[in-house]
C-alpha cells in the first residue's frame, strides 16, 4: 500500500538551530493502547519470539547508524538492546537527547510488534486456513455454521449488519501530523525489509539496498523533526487529520475486507452464490465529532460546523469523482463484442437527455460504441460541483444528483447491465468496489454529530425566556415537573420565542446559530451527512425535550397533522454511574412523548427502515472515573439491558453508541472480547463506537492493521447478532453476583476519592499539572475551568494516573469486592474462576483488570508519591492504594489459578521489554516536575515556562513506552 500521507501535502517542521535542540524534539506514534496491547501480546509472542526481537534489533541498529552519523556516538551506545532497556550512562541519564532516543526506541519496538503480528497472522492462515485465527471472518462463520445456520440464513442478515466508527479528536493525540506521515513511511519500508519478496540468498538485492537506505534516511528525518506542539493544534488541523483517514486509508481497505469475507465464506463451505448481490456485504460507515463536538469547547462555532460539513462533502465528492473517472478509463467494453440490454440503452438515453442537448451529446460522443463508458460519462457530468465553497451551501438543480443514493442506483444499473451481457467478472472487479465506496462514504464521507452539554442548553433556554418576556426565567433551577409542563405547552405551538435577527445571549446564540447551519445543510443536501444532536450529561427527560424547543426556534421542527416532529434525532448521553442507573426511567418518558414518537417514525419513513430506531450514547470514561472499572462495566451492562427493554416496550430498536476511549480505564479492551461481552440481544446488528485520539493511527494508519481491526468489528457484530437470535434473555447465574461486586467495588473506590486531601495527593503524585499544560488537542482539559475533580475530564484523569504507573481506575476496588465475595460466598467465588473462559462478561472484565495490574509499577508509584509534600497525607493515601493493589493482585491470581506472570506470560514479557527504560524516563520526569513546581513556588514563571517542552517530552516518551495516553 502506498503511504497515506504524502510529503507534498504535509509540511515538515523548520530545521531548528543547535541551541534549540532541547525545545523541539521528535516523537513517534505509540503502536499499542489498552486494547491493542492485549491483542498484540496474544498474537505476537505466540510465534517465534526471536522473529520479533530480530526485527527490533535490526531497526535499532539503523537508528544507531543515524546517531553515529550525526555525531551522537555516546547516545548510540546507550540505546537499549533486545535483552531489555538498559540503564544509560550517568552523563546521559538526565539528557533530553536520551529521552528522545528512548521514545523512538519504544516506537520501533511497537513497529516490530505490529509487523510481527501481521506476519504471524498471515503465516497461520496460510498453514491452517483462514478460519484458524479467532474472531475474524473465518472463525466467526465457522461458529455460525456450527450453530446450525446455513448460507441463506447468514446471508439474509449480512446486508443489515452495520458498523459505524466515529472519529473524534479528544486531547490524547500527542503527535504532529508531519511525524505521523514519516512514521507511516517508515513502517512501510520496515515491512518491505522483512518481506520474503526482498530476501535473496546470494549477494545484495538492489531493491532491498535502496529500501534500507530509505529506512535510515527516514530515521534521520525523524531525529531532526520537531515533535511536540509548541502551540495547541487548531480544529482545522484536527479536521485535516480525520479527512486524510476518510479519503485515503479507509477507501483503500473496503475491497480487501470484502475479499477476505468472500474467501472465508468459501473456505468454511458456505454457498458463494450469495455474493451475486454486489451489496450483500455488511455495511461499514463513519462519523466524526471534529467540528461538531461543542461540549466545553468554545472554539467549535457555527462557522466551524459549517466548514466541517462542507469540507466533508467536498472531499467525498472528490473521492467519488476520482473513482468514477478511473472506472470510466477501465471499462472500455465495446458494443461490438457484447450486446447491451435494451433497458440499459434506454437508461443511457434518459441520462443523456437529462443533461440537455449539449452536455448529453458530449457525454455520448466521447466514447462511441462504448455504452458503459458513455453511461459513466453522464454520471460524472451529473455529479455535484466538486470545487465547492466551504463557507456556504450551493443549491444545484437537477440533473445534478442530490443524494448519493441516486448515484448508487445508477451504479446498480451499470452493474446489472454488465452481468446481463455476460461480464460478471468485470462487474465484480470494477463496479462493485465503487458501489461499496458510495454506499460507505456517499456525498458526505462521515456523518457529523453535534454534541452540547445539558447545562449549556438550560442557559440558552433561560435567555430565550427572558427575550420572550416570561416572568420566571430560572429554567435550570425549576423542578422537573415544572420544566416538563412548560416544555409540553410550548411544543404544542409553532411560534418561536425570538426573532432570528436579534441576539438574546451567548449560550442561546451559540446553540441556535449552530442549529441554523444544520437546517441550511439539510435543505440543500438532505440529511445524509448529519448525525445526531447529542446531549451530554443527560440527567432528566426535560434535558432531551429542551432540545426540541431549541430546534423549533430555527425551523428544525416540521409540522405534521398530529403536531411537531424534529428533523434530526435527539440522543441522550448517559455518562456517570448515577446517570446510567436513572437512564431507564428517563428514556421511558422520552420515548413516550408524542414529539419523540413522531420524530422517530418520521425518520424511519424517510430512511425506509423496518422499525423506528432510537440511539443512546453511553459513556465509559466518566462512569469509570466516577466508580472504577468494575462498577463502570457492570452498570453499563445493566443499563444497556434495561434500556433495550424500554425500547422493546415502545416498539423502538435501541441503537447503542459506545463512547469508548483508548485505554482500559476508558472502555478499551480487545475488540472481539468487547463485542462478545455485550448483553445479549442489545447489539441487533448495529454497532456505533468512538475511535478517539491516538487510537485512530494505532489501529488504522497501516493497511494490514486497519483491515485486521475493521474485520474484528464487522465479523464480531455479525457473529454476536446471529448467535444472540438463537439465545433467550435469561440472566446468567452470576449476573446478580456481578451487581453485588460492583456495589462493593464502588464503595471502596469512592471511599478513597472522598478521603480528606485526596485531590491534593492526586495533583502532587501525578503529572496532572504538566498534562494540563500540554498542546495535544484543541479542546480544554476541563469543561468549565474549575479546579475540581468533578470538572476534570476523564482523559487527563486517566492519563496522569497512567504516567505515574498507578493505572488507578483500571483495578482499584476490585480486590476488596472479590475478597468480600470469597469470605461470604466461597462457592460463588469458585464459580467465577470456573466461568472465566466461558462467560464473556467475566472474561472481558477480569482480563482487563489483569492487564491494568501488569502495567502498574509499585516502585515507580512510590517515587511519584514522594512528591506529595504532606507526609501524613502521602502515607494515608499510599497505604490505602498499596493495600488494595496487593489485595487485587491476590484475588485476580486466585481466579486465574496461579501467578499472572505464568498465566499471562506474553503480557509480562512485553512489559519486561519496556520496564527498565521506563524507569529511566520516570526518574527524568519526576526530577523535572520537582524543578518546574519549585520555579512556580519561587514565582519564577519564565524559568518554569522554559522547562515545559522538556517536561512534555518525558510525558510523550512515557506514553510511547506504555503505548497509551488517556
Amino acid at each position: 500500500m502506498g503511504s497515506t500521507f504524502e510529503l507534498g501535502r504535509l509540511g515538515y517542521a523548520d530545521p531548528f538551530p543547535p541551541n534549540a535542540f532541547s525545545l523541539v524534539l521528535p516523537w513517534i506514534l505509540p503502536i499499542q493502547n489498552g486494547c491493542l496491547f492485549q491483542m498484540v501480546a496474544e498474537s505476537v509472542l505466540a510465534l517465534n519470539e526471536n522473529n520479533l526481537l530480530d526485527q527490533w534489533n535490526w531497526i535499532l541498529d539503523c537508528l544507531r547508524d543515524v546517531l553515529n552519523e550525526s555525531g551522537a556516538s555516546e547516545l548510540a551506545n546507550a540505546l537499549p538492546s533486545v535483552e531489555g532497556m538498559g540503564a544509560s550512562t550517568g552523563v546521559l541519564n538526565d539528557s533530553v537527547h536520551l529521552t528522545q532516543a528512548y521514545s523512538i526506541a519504544f516506537q520501533l519496538l511497537g513497529m516490530a510488534e505490529q509487523n510481527a503480528a501481521d506476519q504471524f497472522r498471515r503465516s497461520i492462515e496460510k498453514k491452517s486456513g483462514i478460519d484458524s485465527l479467532p474472531a475474524l471472518w473465518g472463525d466467526s462463520l465457522r461458529q455460525l455454521k456450527d450453530a446450525g445456520l446455513n448460507s441463506q440464513q447468514i446471508a439474509a442478515h449480512l446486508k443489515s449488519m452495520q458498523t459505524e466508527l466515529v472519529l473524534t479528536a479528544h486531547p490524547t493525540e500527542a503527535k504532529r501530523a508531519t511525524v505521523l506521515a514519516h512514521h507511516r513511511r517508515l513502517f512501510e519500508r520496515f515491512q518491505q525489509h522483512h518481506s520474503q519478496d526482498l530476501l535473496v540468498e546470494n549477494g545484495i538485492d538492489p531493491q532491498q539496498e535502496e529500501n534500507d537506505y530509505a529506512v535510515r534516511a527516514l530515521l534521520a528525518i525523524l531525529w531532526r523533526t520537531g515533535e511536540i506542539y509548541l502551540d495547541k493544534p487548531d480544529i482545522q488541523s484536527e479536521r485535516r487529520n480525520v479527512l486524510d483517514y476518510l479519503t485515503h486509508v479507509f477507501p483503500s481497505v473496503l475491497r480487501p475486507l470484502d475479499q477476505r469475507l468472500r474467501r472465508a465464506w468459501s473456505d468454511v463451505g458456505l454457498d458463494p452464490h450469495v455474493f451475486d448481490d454486489p451489496l450483500v456485504f455488511p455495511k461499514l460507515t463513519f462519523g466524526t465529532w471534529v467540528g461538531g463536538d461543542r461540549d466545553g469547547h468554545p472554539l467549535v462555532t457555527a462557522t466551524v460546523t459549517r466548514q466541517s460539513l462542507l469540507e466533508l462533502r467536498k472531499n467525498a465528492l472528490g473521492l467519488v469523482q476520482k473513482q468514477l473517472q478511473q472506472l470510466a478509463r477501465l471499462l472500455s467494453l465495446s458494443a461490438y463484442w457484447q450486446r447491451p440490454q435494451p433497458e440499459f440503452l434506454q437508461a443511457l438515453a434518459t441520462s443523456a437527455e437529462k443533461l440537455g442537448p449539449v452536455e448529453g451529446k458530449r457525454a455520448i460522443d466521447r466514447n462511441p460504441n462504448e455504452p458503459w463508458r458513455q453511461f459513466l460519462n453522464t454520471m460524472i457530468a451529473r455529479l455535484p460541483k466538486v470545487d465547492c465553497p466551504t463557507d456556504r451551501v450551493l443549491f444545484e438543480p437537477p440533473p445534478v444528483y442530490k443524494r448519493a443514493s441516486e448515484l448508487l442506483g445508477d451504479l446498480r444499473l451499470l452493474y446489472d447491465s454488465l452481468v446481463a451481457s455476460g461480464q460478471r467478472r468485470p462487474a465484480d472487479y470494477a463496479v462493485q468496489p465503487l458501489m461499496r465506496s458510495v454506499q460507505t462514504f456517499g456525498f458526505h464521507l462521515a456523518v457529523l454529530d453535534v454534541r452540547q452539554n445539558s447545562a449549556f442548553h438550560d442557559r440558552a433556554i433561560e435567555q430565550l425566556l427572558v427575550a420572550a418576556g416570561f416572568s420566571d426565567t430560572n429554567f435550570s433551577q425549576w423542578p422537573e415537573a415544572q420544566r416538563r409542563d412548560m416544555l409540553d405547552k410550548e411544543l404544542a405551538s409553532r411560534r418561536p420565542f425570538a426573532r432570528p435577527d436579534i441576539s438574546v445571549g451567548h449560550e442561546a446564540d451559540a446553540v441556535l446559530t449552530s442549529m441554523r447551519v444544520l437546517k441550511e445543510h439539510l435543505v440543500a443536501y438532505g440529511d445524509d451527512g448529519l448525525g445526531s444532536l447529542i446531549v451530554s450529561m443527560t440527567r432528566n427527560t426535560s434535558d432531551l425535550l429542551a432540545v426540541y424547543l431549541l430546534a423549533r426556534e430555527v425551523g428544525l421542527m416540521e409540522e405534521t397533522e398530529s403536531g411537531l416532529r424534529c428533523l434530526l434525532p435527539i440522543v441522550p448521553l448517559f455518562e456517570t454511574i448515577d446517570d446510567l442507573q436513572h437512564s431507564p426511567a428517563i428514556y421511558d418518558a422520552f420515548l413516550a412523548h408524542p414529539v419523540t414518537q413522531r420524530t422517530l417514525n418520521g425518520i424511519q419513513q424517510k430512511r425506509g427502515a423496518s422499525e423506528p430506531v432510537g440511539q443512546i450514547m453511553i459513556g465509559y470514561s466518566d462512569s469509570n472515573k466516577d466508580g472504577g472499572i468494575l462498577a463502570s462495566l457492570v452498570n453499563l451492562r445493566q443499563g444497556q439491558k434495561a434500556l433495550a427493554n424500554i425500547g422493546r416496550k415502545h416498539g423502538v430498536r435501541v441503537r447503542f453508541f459506545h463512547g469508548r476511549g483508548g485505554t482500559i480505564s476508558r472502555g478499551a479492551g480487545p475488540t472481539h472480547r468487547f463485542i462478545k461481552a455485550l448483553p445479549d440481544q442489545t447489539l441487533r446488528g448495529d454497532l456505533r463506537v468512538t475511535e478517539q485520539g491516538e487510537t485512530i493511527p494505532q489501529k488504522y494508519a497501516h493497511q494490514p492493521t486497519a483491515i485486521y481491526n475493521l474485520e474484528l468489528f464487522m465479523a464480531g457484530v455479525t457473529r454476536k447478532t446471529l448467535l444472540d437470535e438463537q439465545s433467550d434473555l435469561k440472566d446468567h447465574p452470576l449476573e446478580k453476583t456481578l451487581d453485588q461486586l460492583a456495589a462493593w467495588a464502588r464503595d471502596c473506590y469512592s471511599e478513597l476519592l472522598h478521603t480528606d486531601g485526596f485531590v491534593t495527593f492526586f495533583r502532587q503524585a501525578t503529572p496532572i499539572d504538566a498534562i494540563e499544560q500540554s498542546r495535544i488537542g484543541s479542546r480544554p482539559s476541563r469543561r468549565t475551568g474549575q479546579q475540581s475533580l468533578a470538572d476534570l475530564r476523564a482523559i487527563p484523569w486517566v492519563f496522569s494516573w497512567g504516567q505515574a504507573r498507578f493505572f488507578f481506575s483500571g483495578w482499584y476496588g476490585v480486590g476488596s469486592a472479590l475478597e468480600k465475595l470469597l469470605a461470604s460466598e466461597p462457592e460463588t467465588f469458585k464459580q467465577l474462576g470456573e466461568q472465566l473462559m466461558h462467560w464473556a462478561p467475566i472474561h472481558y472484565l477480569i482480563s482487563n483488570v489483569a492487564t491494568s495490574l501488569a502495567a502498574t509499577d509499585l516502585e515507580t508509584m512510590r517515587a511519584y508519591a514522594g512528591m506529595v509534600e504532606d507526609e501524613a497525607l502521602r502515607n494515608l493515601c499510599m497505604g490505602k492504594i498499596e493495600s488494595e493493589l496487593k489485595r487485587t493482585s491476590v484475588m485476580i491470581e486466585l481466579i486465574y489459578g496461579g501467578p499472572l506472570a505464568e498465566r499471562r506470560p506474553n503480557i509480562q514479557r512485553m512489559m519486561n521489554l519496556r520496564s527498565r527504560g521506563l524507569r529511566v524516563l520516570h526518574q527524568q520526569q519526576i526530577s523535572l516536575l520537582k524543578m518546574w513546581r519549585s520555579y512556580h513556588k519561587m514565582n519564577q514563571p519564565q524559568a518554569a515556562e522554559q522547562l515545559i517542552p522538556q517536561l512534555l517530552l518525558t510525558v510523550n516518551a512515557i506514553a510511547s513506552g506504555l503505548g497509551t495516553t488517556g
